[in-house]
Formats: structure tokens, C-alpha cells, sequence
């Protein structure tokens, strides 16, 4: 008997650590979400929770033992409730009352962390019954805590975003502590004294929860809504980010990724153009290309559109993404097919050291047709792997590098901007070979414009600026150059920026850019890009990501 309440004692135990954990991870995931800069957010959250579970145990002391097994389940009904449901109410929250977000998030946050921090000594005091000797007792505990926790930790990476969404998740996470207490209501049934209140209280909560999973799709939508001025038309969340398309009235298309705007198709064209022209028009050579990021296809469009390129590789972490960008229909029209034609190959490892027939899948299209050989169609292949591991792992160098990541607006990406990866990505440029970046906006983020050119130069590129206006980001920029071997070391910026001022003809068709419009981008106002700082982004300090932040929370 005894060792038999002690197992379900530490079942509940189990249980409520790896929910616990599960908590904390999945309301991080929901603040960096909504509110970016993912690790400030995983920071703050799980701190804040870990100092409410402290408070929680402190609380704990002034609980009579009177009632106590009642106490706990009625804990871990709450938990379950709360858990399951903050997630859903954070999204209302900040679409309906963004003012108020912080303080409902916080709330959250808190509570759970005070009923996680309230139950585990419960559980400790409860288990005294059955085991007398303290150091025993609190050691196996705290060991079936700290082990739920692990289980915890590995089924909400691994396992559940398989079959579920993250808002889908927590319900079920509510749904397992509703289980813990289920099952100590059932073996507990004679120790009980408010059964039928907590019966009530359970099936409640129970019905609650199985709703919310049932619906957590639809209700996710409706709460999304409010995010955006325009109708969505798709939203899916993979392992990597959040992707929501939106649809205007007058049928513009805009795509976001964790929120922030990736392009609206009223004027990508000027973004995309401007990133993939000014570096075709520079290079001496064409045949082989790299894209890491554009897993839109839009680049690549762009690309494809010169008959001298042989061989296209693309680089995008999620394969997701260029999923929608080869099936979709919207993103297709957009792209125009650049992504889904039987010039595709798709690494299915993430593997380029051996491209045989069990790596590489072809992606036919029975609609395309070709009028010209195939040896004078380019090869297009696909690769999701992060884009530093990459550049490692490529054979052979590159005529143009076309760099199109987002922002760096987190630590990750903040090591995409550092001079180490710029380094790497020098190993794969051609001697006389073109590279060029987006780099943000010169205006409302100066600091972190110039901190990109300072880190290329830093890494033996020599590069200059150049900028334009996308109505959709405002003032827009780019970083363009090769190695600086190749210009002449006293004239490094004059003699490319000298070269490019001579293009007089686009080789292809455009919608917006001319020569002389990329004369004209070369240009900047007066003190633009005068800076008292010199610092350069590695993999260590993040430089740039500080720079960010402060340019676009202040502006310049």
C-alpha cells in the first residue's frame, strides 16, 4: 500500500515537471513570437517563472496539512486550466488589447510558476506518510521532478510538434495535468474530502480543454486575425518560424515571418530587383549562383531570368518554405514557377558531399516544357541546412553570391552578419566574383547597415553601399563587392562603385530598375553614413543585433 501511493505520488511528480518545463517553453515560444527577439524572451519568461516557483514553495509553509491532498488536486486542476489556456488568451490579448499584453502575459506567467513552486513541497509533505526518512523522501521527488522535467523538455521538441500546433500543445499539456489529477482522485478516493467539488471542478476543466483542443485551430485563427490588417489566407507554424500570407482588398499579397514583413507583392519587385541586378551587372562571370535564404523564390526568379547560368543552388533552413514556394499557388504566380519545375533537385539529407540517385529526388512538372536542350536550362538544387554550415560544406566557388536573410534581428541570425560567416562565404567566392547582401535599412537602422560593411571588409571583401526605397520597409539597403584582391587595395570602394556606374544596359527585362537607377542608389545624403563607432559583428558579441535593436526602437 504504501509503496503504491508513493508511485502515484511520484507519478504526479513526473508529470508535472515535464508539464511544467512545457509551460515555460511554450510561453517563451508564444513571447518571441509576438513580440521577437526570441532568446531576451525564452530568458525573461523562464526566469520569471523559475522566481515565481520560488515564491510558490515559500507560500507553500503556510498551508495547514487540514485538506492538503484536496489542496493539491485543486492546484493541479488550476495548473492544467491555466497552462492550457494562456497561450490562446496571449494571442487574444495582444490582437484585441496589445496595451495591455505585458500585463496578461506576466499574469500568466506568474501563476503557473506559483502553482508549480506551491505543489512540489505539497507533494514532498504528502509523501511523508509513506516515507519517514526526510533526505529519502525529498530526493526522490526532486529526482522524479527533475527527470519529468527531461521527459518534458524532449516530447515538447521532438514529439508534439508533430501532431500538434503550439497552441494545440498547451492544451494538451492541460490535458496531462488533468490526468495527474484524475488519477489521484481515483486512488485517493477515501482520503478525499471534497470529491465532488473537485469531480465538478475536474469534468469543468476537462470539457474546457478537450474544446479548446478541438477548436484551437479555428480559435487560433480568429485570435491572429486581429494581428493583421488583412485577410489571412494561410498561417502554419514549422519547425523553425511562424508563416502567415495575407490578402488585401485590392488583392496585394504580404508574407510575414514571426511577425515581420518579408514582402508585399504590390513592390518586392523593386526589393528583389535591386538585390539581384546591380550584382549580374557587375560580374564578368554568371554560370554557377548561390542564394542562402529566398526560400520565397523570388530571388531566384530573378536569376533564372539569365540564360548565361548554369547551375543555381538555393539555401533555405526550412524546408517548409520553399514548400509553399514550389506548391502554392499564390507564391508560384509570384515566383513564376521559379521553385516547382523539372529543373529542381532537392537534397533530401541536407547532404552536398555526394549527390547520388538515393540523395537527390526530382521534382517533375508535367505541365513544363522545354523549347531549348536541356543542358542549356539551368540546374537548380535545393538545400535545407543552416546557411554557415553550408558554405562548409559546398565544393567548388561561386561567380555570384545573392545573400537574402532576415533581418538580424535575433542572436541566430545575428551570426549570419558575423565576420566569420563572411569569411566562409569569401572561401566560396570566385576570385573575380560578385557577392551582395541585404542589409537592412540605412535610415532606421544606420549602426547596424554600417556594422555589416565594417564586418565584410573585416573578413577581406571590399564592398560598398547602395540603397533605394521599398514602399513596403521604407528605405531599404544592400552591401555589393568581392574580394579584395580583385579591386585595387587604395581604391577599393571607388573602383567598384566606378565600375558599376558604367553599366549602361540590363541584360534582362525588368519592372523597375535601369541603370540609372542603380547609378542614382549609390548615392547617399549628406553625413548618411557617418559613424562614431567601429565595431565589427562576430560570433561572440552580437554586435549587430545591439545596433538593430537600438536603430529601430529609437530611429536615427
Amino acid at each position: 500500500m504504501n509503496i503504491s501511493a508513493s508511485f502515484i505520488l511520484y507519478l504526479a511528480t513526473f508529470i508535472m515537471g515535464g508539464c511544467g518545463l512545457a509551460y515555460e517553453y511554450t510561453l517563451s515560444r508564444v513571447a518571441a513570437d509576438l513580440l521577437g527577439n526570441s532568446a531576451r524572451q525564452w530568458a525573461l519568461v523562464i526566469g520569471a517563472m523559475m522566481f515565481c516557483m520560488g515564491i510558490g514553495a515559500d507560500l507553500q509553509k503556510r498551508v495547514k496539512d487540514h485538506l492538503l491532498l484536496d489542496k493539491f488536486i485543486g492546484a493541479e486542476i488550476l495548473l492544467g486550466v491555466l497552462g492550457g489556456c494562456g497561450p490562446l488568451a496571449l494571442f487574444f490579448t495582444y490582437g484585441m488589447a496589445p496595451s495591455y499584453y505585458i500585463i496578461v502575459q506576466y499574469a500568466f506567467i506568474s501563476s503557473i510558476g506559483l502553482l508549480l513552486g506551491f505543489e512540489l513541497p505539497l507533494i514532498a509533505r504528502l509523501n511523508s506518510a509513506y516515507i519517514s526518512q526526510l533526505e529519502v523522501n525529498l530526493g526522490k521527488v526532486l529526482k522524479m521532478d527533475y527527470v519529468g522535467a527531461l521527459a518534458g523538455a524532449l516530447i515538447w521538441v521532438f514529439l508534439l510538434p508533430l501532431f500538434f500546433t503550439l497552441i494545440e500543445t498547451a492544451f494538451v499539456l492541460g490535458l496531462l495535468n488533468l490526468a495527474a489529477a484524475t488519477t489521484l482522485l481515483l486512488y485517493f478516493r477515501a482520503k478525499v474530502t471534497l470529491s465532488k467539488r473537485l469531480w465538478a471542478a475536474l469534468l469543468a476543466a476537462l470539457l474546457l480543454l478537450t474544446c479548446g483542443l478541438f477548436q484551437a485551430r479555428s480559435w487560433t485563427s480568429t485570435a491572429e486575425q486581429y494581428l493583421y490588417r488583412n485577410r489571412i489566407i494561410l498561417s502554419q507554424t514549422t519547425r523553425f518560424q511562424h508563416i502567415v500570407m495575407t490578402k488585401s482588398k485590392a488583392a496585394e499579397i504580404s508574407c510575414y515571418i514571426n511577425g515581420s514583413l518579408q514582402f508585399n507583392s504590390a513592390d518586392e519587385y523593386i526589393y528583389h530587383e535591386n538585390l539581384v541586378h546591380p550584382a549580374f551587372a557587375l560580374a564578368p562571370h554568371q554560370r554557377r549562383v548561390l542564394i542562402l535564404g529566398g526560400g520565397d523564390g523570388l530571388a531566384a526568379r530573378e536569376v533564372l531570368k539569365y540564360p548565361a547560368v548554369k547551375e543555381l543552388i538555393l539555401c533555405d533552413l526550412d524546408p517548409e518554405m520553399t514548400g509553399l514556394a514550389r506548391n502554392h499557388p499564390t507564391l508560384i504566380e509570384l515566383n513564376q514557377g521559379s521553385l516547382s519545375d523539372a529543373r529542381i533537385t532537392l537534397l533530401k539529407n541536407n547532404s552536398l558531399s555526394s549527390q547520388n540517385k538515393k540523395e537527390a529526388i526530382l521534382i517533375p512538372n508535367q505541365n513544363q516544357r522545354f523549347d531549348s536542350q536541356p543542358e542549356e536550362v539551368a540546374r537548380v538544387t535545393l538545400v535545407h541546412i543552416d546557411a554557415a554550415t553550408l558554405l562548409e560544406k559546398l565544393a567548388g566557388k561561386f561567380d555570384i553570391i545573392i545573400v537574402d536573410f532576415p533581418d538580424p534581428n535575433n542572436e541566430e541570425l545575428a551570426k549570419l552578419y558575423s565576420r566569420t560567416f563572411y569569411r566562409r562565404l569569401a572561401d566560396r567566392l570566385a576570385i573575380d566574383g560578385i557577392f551582395v547582401q541585404q542589409a537592412t535599412s540605412p535610415y532606421h537602422a544606420k549602426e547596424a547597415f554600417l556594422c555589416i560593411g565594417r564586418s565584410m571588409t573585416a573578413a577581406g571583401l571590399s564592398v560598398i553601399p547602395y540603397h533605394d526605397n521599398v514602399p513596403s520597409f521604407g528605405e531599404w539597403g544592400w552591401w555589393i563587392g568581392g574580394h579584395q584582391e580583385r579591386w585595387a587595395a587604395e581604391e577599393l570602394p571607388k573602383s567598384l562603385k566606378e565600375t558599376l556606374k558604367q553599366t549602361t544596359k540590363l541584360e534582362v527585362p525588368t519592372r523597375y530598375l535601369t541603370p540609372e537607377l542603380i547609378h542614382a542608389s549609390l548615392n547617399f545624403g549628406k553625413n548618411q553614413l557617418d559613424s562614431e563607432e567601429n565595431e565589427i559583428n562576430t560570433l561572440v558579441n552580437h554586435k549587430i543585433f545591439t545596433y538593430y535593436l537600438k536603430g529601430w526602437q529609437t530611429g536615427y
